[in-house]
Order: C-alpha cells, then structure tokens, then sequence
C-alpha cells in the first residue's frame, strides 16, 4: 500500500510515521514540504509518487488563535482539505480525514453517533466541518472522514504535556471540570487510522476515540497522580476544579463532545481501549524516556 501522509510534524502524523504497517510505502510530508493550500504542489506529489490512500493530518488546531484568525483557520482546515480531495478525485486513489468532536455543540447528554446532526459553536468547529464536507462532495465513494477528540502523545504540543511542565513548575494547577468528551492517545488513534487506511471499502463520516468518559478535571487527576507514582513529578501536585466560566477561553467548548464509536469498532474489528489505560500506557514511555 502506498501511502501519503500530510502533517507530518504534528502529533497524529508523527505517531503514524512511526507506526506504519510492515510493507507500508509511506511518503510523510510536512507543510513545507507540501502545503495543502498549494494546489500544484499536491498535483505534482500525486503524479510523482502515485498514492493508494492519502492520510490527511495538515490542520489548523489552535482553537483559541482561530478566532482571531478565521482566514488562516479556513485556509488550512477547508480550503486546504477540498484542493486535496479535488486533485485525488483525478486518480485512483482513496483519503483519509482527520476530523474532531468540535463540530458538535455540547447540547446532548449520550455520544454523539456519526450521523448526529453538527452544530460547531467556534471558528475552529465550523473550518473543520466545511472540511469534511468538502471532501465528502469531492469524493463520495473514495473518502472516510474520522473524527477524534482530546488527542494527547509523547510528544508534540498536548494536555498531558502541559499538565506535567505546569505541575512540575507550579505545584498547583486549576482544571476545568465541567467539559466531558474521551482523552484520546496518538497510539489508538494511529492504530485505527491504520485500519481505515487499508480498508478500501469504508467510506463517510466514522468516530474513534479510547473507551471510557473524563472531564479535563479527571484527565489532570489521573496525570498528576500516574506522573508521580511513576517519578514524571517529584511531588504530588494539588488539581483544582474550576468551572469553564471561570477559564478565559475566547472560543466557546462544548460541554459534552463523547462519540459513539461502536459502528467504528465493529467495522474495523478492534475495541478501544480505556483512555485510563492508554494513558498509563503513554506515561510508561515517557517515564523510559526520562
């Protein structure tokens, strides 16, 4: 299977560059090596190296700086999305699409199932949304879009990362404890977007996030306690719970972003594992590493 990956450097596209299935062709780009926004860069990486599937990671995922930047949210999150899809719907090849529980408002109380109707309430949210769709008109019958939520790894810019260098320097931190959705590690994450790549047959909007159900409270909890128990901190720190009115956030978060994976899991034949587990998982590596 030939497979070009876009967004390379971030998170997701470094765990699947170092994840790659045995017999995998993988061309892994980052945006300067091909930018999304530049349609004949993508005409000629396509031609040269002639894909089966692309993976696309490239995003703009500042969800805050979006909405002082809405251009440079919608030129990497819809226009960047659709000129791919475009170009791609010229070959044989298939795409995959990293997407976000963001497109959701947060008005439900049970996991959002993939045909629940979207209603994104920041910039962020709704770049992200005109992206899916945008991939989906291009090409119906060649395009999986997967939405994920709350992605944390060993490394790139992430929550958990965060949480460790502020418990380290404060001692103390403040977390918001009425936000709920699915910490997802890069590891699962990867794990099925490898499984969606290499099924030619799975096409529209799917969700996959690690099992089980935290606030950002929760997370910073099980983090502070793991991190010490496995040496990360020197010393417990103390998480205070806060409530999001009382965080400066500029854009608006839905207050319940859990998916429904369960038509995921059964057509890709895995079961996700609990994010409590995935993250002892993670902090394991980062304790080795240390």
């Amino acid at each position: 299977m030939r497979v070009l990956l876009t967004g390379a450097q971030g998170q997701v596209g470094c765990a699947l560059t170092r994840s790659a299935p045995a017999g995998t062709q993988l061309l892994a780009l980052s945006r300067l090596e091909l930018d999304i926004v530049d349609e004949d860069s993508i005409a000629r990486v396509l031609e040269q190296f002639r894909p089966d599937v692309v993976i696309n990671t490239a995003a703009y995922t500042a969800v805050d700086s979006a909405e002082a930047q809405p251009d440079l949210a919608a030129s990497a999150n819809v226009d960047g999305p659709a000129l791919l899809a475009t170009a791609i719907a010229r070959t044989p090849g298939r795409m995959v699409h990293l997407s976000t529980d963001f497109v959701f408002d947060g008005a439900e109380s049970r996991p959002y199932a993939p045909d629940a109707s979207p209603n994104p309430r920041n910039v962020y949210g709704k770049t992200k949304l005109a992206g899916e769709r945008a991939v989906l008109d291009a090409l119906p019958e060649r395009s999986t879009v997967l939405r994920t939520s709350w992605v944390y790894g060993a490394t790139g810019r992430n929550f958990l990362l965060t949480m460790l260098r502020l418990m380290r320097e404060k001692g103390v931190v403040r977390v918001v404890d009425d936000q709920v959705g699915s910490p997802t590690s890069t590891a699962s994450l990867t794990r099925a977007i490898w499984r969606v790549a290499s099924d030619a047959q799975l096409r529209g909007i799917h969700h996959w996030t690690d099992a089980g159900i935290a606030s950002w409270y929760d997370f910073a909890m099980a983090i502070a306690t793991r991190g010490f128990a496995l040496g990360l901190l020197s010393s417990a720190p103390e998480v205070i719970p806060i409530s999001t009115a009382d965080f400066p956030y500029a854009a608006a978060r839905p207050a319940f972003s859990v998916l429904d994976k369960r038509a995921t899991a059964k057509a890709l034949g895995i079961q996700p594992v609990h994010w409590q587990r995935a993250l002892a998982d993670i902090m394991t590596e980062l304790a080795g590493s240390a």
